[in-house]
């Protein structure tokens, strides 16, 4: 593969002698910049603090690191080039120019989606992607600081999580809204209106249009793109949640007093995925949707009139992955039907497609999902649900073993493939080190403590250094109530 890149006379250290630390200071300082002047109103200065930011070693050095230690740095675009090299990188800081810059046009592939469809993505090339990562830098002070308050997808320090919270705070008490409008957009990242972005976006028009119009590759041929963001492009999320921001305003414009009437509005927000809740079916349906409808248009958006509904809370709806239910008037959150089939049907497909592997590969193989599933809906109603997919999972393994061995009685396959650990009995583990006794045991979904989550305040800004403490102690406070089997490795 190509690893090669263009060659310009390096302004800066080298990669290995860069000092980071620095780095990120000078970085965070601009940012901080970036947000003050937002905040005061005085969008010269912002302009003028992207500019310094954009055009900064720190600033490349910092946008080359991220492309080339994310999950994409060995996955090349058109030019079939990646930077995998300390010189390929220090090159690749220098070659980050605003002038003469045009970037490539996107690889196209099509990635599966759930319900047996495709969704198109684009891969940018690694040039490509280190520009946005710089120009993102700047833009990202900016998007934290208009942000509506209940957005939560694609932000830093924002989780799913917190969308589940914020969901149980509107709907949760007796005297909480008893409809929800579930909307969702017709292809949200597709359909964006190139021109809305360059006149609303703040950041360097030029660049931002180079971009937007690159184009993709697909079976060897061009095509062009006259709307919607560069999906696979680093930032792409950050494009369409600042498409939506402001839908909270827009409604609390169209219904100033809806708090007094009893309305009992609310939005929660993740990326293109949100709810609406309100005090009635038809004034969700008659006043509120016309004016979802118009912000909607203004950004070449629309509904999708198949999966927008309005739903009563004792009914339930899905989302995020969460069936959200009022039963006798208490609010259950928990994982939905089609999450927990979509697990086992991953769970399965892994234990089928290694039928012959051993024992200790299919543990490592199946931990990871058990593991990431468990830790997603760890904040919700899941205890009972985890239980029985361990029993299920259970009983699929069983059977892996005794295929494997179709001469042998139950007793010798229990005692080659299941151990007993204190007080349980038919634990699926198997020998790492034999002479360390050392063993690898399949992750129990049903160890998995259910704690309540610690939501993010609503203007957070991590951004800002007036937020620092808080999000230090924050940081702490989770850690410290994360359990051992989920904590990432300092």
């Amino acid at each position: 593969m190509n690893t090669a890149t263009t060659v310009c006379a390096p302004s800066g250290p080298s990669w290995t002698g860069i000092n980071w630390s620095r780095v990120q200071r000078q970085v965070k300082k601009l940012q901080a910049r970036i947000v003050k002047a937002t905040q005061e109103g005085r969008y010269g200065k912002v302009k003028a603090l992207q500019w310094l930011l954009t055009h900064s070693f720190s600033g490349k050095a910092l946008a080359v690191k991220r492309v080339t230690e994310n999950r994409g740095k060995h996955t090349p675009g058109v030019d079939n080039i990646i930077w995998n090299t300390p010189t390929a990188k220090t090159n690749a800081i220098a070659s980050l120019q605003r002038r003469g810059y045009k970037p490539l046009p996107l690889r196209r592939i099509h990635i599966p989606k759930k319900n047996g469809k495709t969704r198109p993505l684009g891969i940018p090339a690694m040039n490509d992607r280190a520009m946005q990562a710089l120009y993102l830098l700047a833009l990202e002070p900016v998007a934290e600081t208009t942000a509506d308050l209940n957005s939560y997808g694609f932000r830093p320090e924002r989780s799913t999580a917190d969308v589940r919270e914020q969901c149980f705070i509107c709907l949760a008490g007796h005297n909480r809204a008893q409809w929800v409008l579930e909307a969702d957009i017709a292809g949200c990242f597709d359909a964006i209106s190139h021109q809305w972005l360059i006149d609303n976006i703040p950041v360097d028009k030029a660049m931002l249009q180079k971009w937007l119009k690159a184009g993709f590759v697909f079976q060897n041929k061009l095509f062009p793109t006259e709307a919607g963001t560069p999906q696979g492009g680093i930032i792409s999320p950050v494009l369409a949640n600042m498409t939506l921001d402001g839908l909270e305003q827009a409604l609390a414009t169209a219904f100033p007093r809806a708090k007094q009437q009893g309305r009992k509005m609310n939005m929660v927000r993740y990326a293109d995925d949100f709810i609406i809740t309100g005090h009635s079916k038809e004034w969700l349906q008659d006043e509120v949707m016309p004016v979802l409808t118009e912000f909607l248009s203004q950004r070449g958006l629309q509904l999708s009139q198949e999966k927008t509904r309005v739903t009563h809370i004792t009914e339930g709806f899905d989302f995020l992955g969460w069936n959200m239910r009022k039963y006798g008037g208490k609010l259950l959150i928990k994982p939905s039907k089609q999450s927990i089939q979509s697990h086992l049907k991953k769970v399965k497909e892994i234990i089928k497609a290694n039928k012959a592997t051993k024992q200790v590969h299919l543990i490592g193989y199946l931990n990871p999902v058990l593991r990431g599933w468990a830790n997603y809906h760890r904040y919700a109603v899941a205890k009972r649900t985890f239980a029985n997919n361990d029993s299920r999972i259970w009983f699929m393994l069983w059977q892996w073993a005794k295929r494997r061995h179709p001469n042998k009685g139950a007793r010798w396959v229990k005692a080659k493939y299941f151990t007993t650990q204190r007080y349980r009995n038919w634990v699926f583990a198997a020998m790492v080190d034999p002479r360390k006794k050392q063993r690898l045991t399949l992750f129990l979904e049903g160890s998995t403590p259910i704690k309540r989550y610690n939501k993010i305040r609503m203007g957070a800004n991590p951004h800002d250094p007036v937020w620092r403490p808080y999000f230090e102690a924050r940081k702490k406070q989770m850690i410290k109530s994360t359990p051992k089997c989920f904590r990432v490795p300092q």
